[in-house]
């Protein structure tokens, strides 16, 4: 039998590689739920799953398991709102059987509901309660329940720091506990949440990869040799993120921490007084800041003048989530005084229209590599080449001729 064609994502991951003519049988059809908010992503990423299992039409899979290869994989579902407030969620078509993933983007706030007459934005708690009623929804009738939510849920509420709840740790035993049995998210907070239950099938991926790949294509001029190019961490918490990605590419690395004041606590924080600078000259050097998010910005842009104030040329800023919680003008300022020069961010949370119009913002596709994901674990085959980028990245430095 002929192997099948694979693109650049799946040839670092191949199952006819791993199992030769005889890829592991599917745990049952896929079945994709998305919930309010996540209609638009799920629709993106049937279509790459549809795309990829149609590369298997001449294998005995399509006639062995009904329902392996459908044109849409999605289930609809509906999170009815009461008018007092209170909700309740009815799947659409049965579920019995299936290998079901549900995806939950829990930072969509453009979803509204009328609770007494009045217009709500849907919050991350209103997000997690509809998650956990589709839940039990499909319980006792699924094969297997397995849950996207590539932000993670209370992820920055990960730690306890005197008498405070560690609201992340026990929403990931809620959803355990609830009989889901692979929680997938990506670049979350800190993946040390994942020991809050140590038994379960808990992923965080990284998109470093898609990134990066889209930098190259966004700048193909960019010069990553010694003395032009340097990744900076905005703080000591994301320092393991930027390292990497500074270890694979071969450029220097720099990173601040923030100077707080301990004796005032402002919307739950201790304010920032300063960031320090920690790293060799960046004068003349293209700067590439990464973080797992932009929430309000701020501490990005106070980066990119302390690095334009060093000497710094270009300010890029890479990140999986872009909230841009107080909006957008500030960083359309910015781009506009040349303090920033573009954003990259994925597209696996809700982004605001202006922000995708913007010519300063980069929407990084991510919908291909969940359908590859989701094609793996219905397979319960084994996903390391496929969610580690190491080796991807490397191919795409050695195709841009650089030293490795």
């Amino acid at each position: 039998m002929n192997s099948i064609p694979l693109g650049s994502d799946e040839k670092a991951y191949s199952r006819y590689n791993q199992y030769g003519d005889n890829p592991m049988a599917p745990v049952g059809p896929i079945g994709m739920i998305p919930l309010k908010g996540s209609v638009e992503f799920t629709n993106s990423v049937n279509f790459f799953l549809n795309k990829r299992r149609s590369e298997y039409q001449e294998h005995q899979l399509i006639s062995k398991y009904p329902g392996f290869y459908r044109n849409d994989y999605t289930i609809d579902v509906d999170n009815t709102r009461f008018s007092s407030g209170e909700g309740k969620a009815v799947i659409a078509h049965s579920v019995r059987g299936h290998d079901l993933f549900i995806i939950s983007d829990v930072m969509n706030f453009s979803c509204t509901y009328k609770m007494f007459g009045l217009e709500n934005n849907m919050s991350p708690d209103d997000h997690y309660q509809d998650l956990k009623r589709v839940i039990l929804a499909c319980s006792g009738k699924a094969r297997r329940i397995n849950v996207i939510m590539p932000f993670l849920y209370e992820s920055r509420q990960h730690k306890r720091n005197a008498r405070e709840s560690l609201d992340c740790a026990f929403a990931l035993e809620e959803i355990y506990g609830l009989g889901v049995e692979n929680i997938i998210t990506f670049d979350a907070h800190d993946e040390r949440v994942a020991n809050a239950i140590p038994t379960s099938g808990f992923e965080s991926l990284s998109a470093a990869y898609q990134i990066i790949k889209a930098m190259f294509r966004e700048l193909p001029d960019l010069d990553l040799s010694e003395g032009k190019f340097m990744i900076v961490s905005p703080d000591e918490g994301g320092i393991m993120r930027a390292m990497y990605m500074a270890s694979v590419l071969g450029v220097p690395l720099g990173t601040f921490y923030k100077r707080r004041d301990y004796t005032t606590v402002i919307n739950g924080r201790n304010p920032i007084i300063a960031h320090e600078f920690l790293g060799d000259s960046v004068e003349g050097m293209d700067i590439l800041v990464v973080d797992d998010m932009i929430s309000s910005g701020d501490s990005i842009l106070d980066i990119a003048q302390e690095m334009k104030d060093r000497g710094a040329r270009n300010i890029y800023c890479a990140v999986t989530f872009a909230l841009f919680t107080e909006g957008i003008e500030n960083f359309a300022k910015a781009y506009d005084d040349g303090l920033l020069s573009k954003v990259f961010a994925t597209n696996l949370i809700y982004r605001r229209p202006e922000l995708l119009a913007s010519p300063w913002f980069v929407d990084v596709n991510l919908s291909k590599f969940v359908a590859l994901l989701i094609d793996a674990i219905n397979h319960d085959a084994s996903l390391s080449n496929l969610i580690n980028p190491t080796e991807k990245i490397r191919l795409l430095l050695e195709k841009r001729n650089l030293p490795q």
